[in-house]
């Protein structure tokens, strides 16, 4: 999975990028970078607005949410805003100068650590009960053939135990073994110094773990077999809940930007009579939203939300909306 998605021919390193074969909710409507864009307002003023506030982009693709955070911020918060993007792909022609371009999340800043569909992308093992009520590791070819592999054991023997246990008595079942993914959202947590860090994906909890996992590929805007040769993606959805640190909170991204001034609402149709220009494009907007808002899709992905550092109060952050 490392190797097919991010070795010298991986599919994250493919010319078009991640955008050229499936939207996410940053490439869906700008109104989720001005969500976003919002939220580091929010924790801007609860740092006390500091000289220098970091915005870091985990994933970044070809750079398309830190470009539009940038464009959605007030002028003086934009002023003392420092840009980093994440990314294991080359540096996109054209991205803004003001963006520090990376394969790691800077150390020791202060601001909002943001992961768009990023944990579903870090390689894990896929595990499963042979007929003898083993749980074993799932090996599999570069064309997609599978066998049983060695027992699992140790580290990944424990998270299995504690976060998605598999009934020996039932053979065929299957968990993605997620302590890749739990260690990865920790460095990137510990890589504040205070602030907030926020992971936006597919996700389920502890009692809703599917039976037989999720691992599936995309390519051309299409799920398709998760064939590891590189030309296409391979994600599995997040036990969010298990990568959760001290202090985390769990939302659904519908909760986490209606509290951010997204709600979907239609304008009023007397608008169309007095400003039929503006009626399209609050319809338009209200579409928008409605789409990232949406139950059994994007509305339904979870946020964990991990404050870092004292006076960081992530209920307060997303008490309430306020309005632009």
């Amino acid at each position: 999975m490392q190797e097919a998605l991010y070795g010298p021919g991986g599919f994250y390193r493919r010319p078009e990028g991640p955008a050229g074969h499936f939207r996410t909710s940053v490439h869906a409507s700008p109104l989720f970078a001005r969500a976003v864009a919002r939220l580091l307002c929010r924790v801007d003023a609860a740092l006390g607005r500091p000289e220098e506030l970091a915005f870091v982009d985990m994933a970044a693709g070809r750079g398309e949410l830190v470009t539009a955070v940038l464009a959605a911020l007030p002028e003086e918060v934009a002023a003392r805003t420092v840009p980093y993007a994440v990314e294991l792909a080359e540096r996109p022609e054209g991205l803004d100068a003001r963006v520090s371009w990376s394969t790691e999340p800077p150390r020791g800043v202060r601001g909002l650590l943001f992961a768009n569909e990023w944990l579903d992308n870090v390689p894990l093992d896929i595990a499963e009960t042979d007929p003898a009520g083993v749980v074993r590791r799932v090996l599999v070819a570069a064309d997609g053939t599978e066998s049983p592999g060695r027992p699992v054991a140790g580290d990944e023997a424990r998270w299995l135990e504690r976060w998605w246990p598999l009934p020996p008595e039932e053979p065929g079942l299957r968990a993605e073994i997620g302590l890749p993914r739990d260690l990865a959202w920790a460095g990137a947590v510990t890589s504040l110094d205070a602030g907030l860090a926020v992971a936006a994906d597919y996700a389920h909890g502890l009692g809703d773990r599917p039976p037989f996992g999720t691992l599936t590929g995309f390519r051309s805007g299409r799920e398709c077999t998760p064939v590891p040769d590189g030309s296409c993606d391979l994600t599995a959805h997040v036990a969010l809940d298990a990568c959760a640190l001290p202090g985390a909170r769990l939302l659904t991204q519908r909760t986490a930007l209606r509290a951010l001034g997204i709600d979907g609402t239609r304008p009023a149709l007397t608008l169309a009579t007095t400003d039929p220009a503006g009626y399209v494009r609050a319809l338009a907007e209200a579409s928008a939203a409605a789409e990232l808002l949406a139950p059994a899709g994007l509305g339904d992905f979870g946020w964990l939300v991990q404050p870092v550092g004292a006076g960081i109060d992530s209920e307060a952050l997303f008490a309430a909306p306020d309005r632009p």
